[in-house]
């Protein structure tokens, strides 16, 4: 699928991608939904994540907790309190280590409150998203808050490209069943 270019589109992708995302989620059997990642045989997955992400869980409360950086970010800044995408001390230069912190804040998480905390924040995020314009979701620099990109952008990132990360990690893993 293209990269969504209006409201209507993103909120396709976004609702499209969550439903393969379960999808996929619901035809994996219990002995995959339990197994834990192993991607260290695989020399082409070097990225953090592949090492960070030990199970499902780990996957679905990434998603959700960078559906609450969205969700405030656009709050706080549509209230008139300026505030960054990502919390200090992050920047995107060390954002890895918040997604270590998020790993780490979430290891008594249950897989099935992950699956509830993450299908509430999705509901939530659509809501947001729902709420703007094709021109305040598409047009570069429209909110002073969005640096020189788009508000969209920022939706996309955190709705149905990082379901689309979710689906790839997913598959890597019930490729080795």
């Amino acid at each position: 699928m293209p990269r969504p270019k209006t409201k209507t589109e993103l909120l396709q992708a976004a609702s499209s991608n969550f439903d393969q995302l379960f999808e996929l989620i619901d035809s994996m059997p219990e002995t995959t939904l339990n197994t834990e990642f192993d991607f260290s045989a695989d020399k082409g997955k070097t990225e953090q994540h592949w090492s960070r992400d030990k199970n499902l869980r780990d996957v679905l409360v990434h998603l959700y907790e960078w559906h609450q950086l969205l969700i405030n970010w656009i709050s706080a800044n549509s209230a008139g309190n300026k505030a960054d995408f990502l919390p200090a001390p992050y920047t995107w230069k060390n954002y890895a280590d918040m997604n270590r912190e998020i790993w780490s804040k979430h290891q008594t998480t249950t897989l099935d409150k992950a699956q509830e905390l993450l299908n509430q924040s999705h509901q939530q995020c659509i809501d947001l998203i729902a709420g703007f314009s094709d021109e305040a979701l598409f047009t570069k620099k429209y909110f002073d808050w969005t640096g020189t990109t788009s508000v969209g952008s920022y939706c996309i990132s955190a709705t149905s490209s990082h379901y689309d990360w979710a689906i790839k990690k997913l598959k890597a893993h019930i490729k080795k069943f």
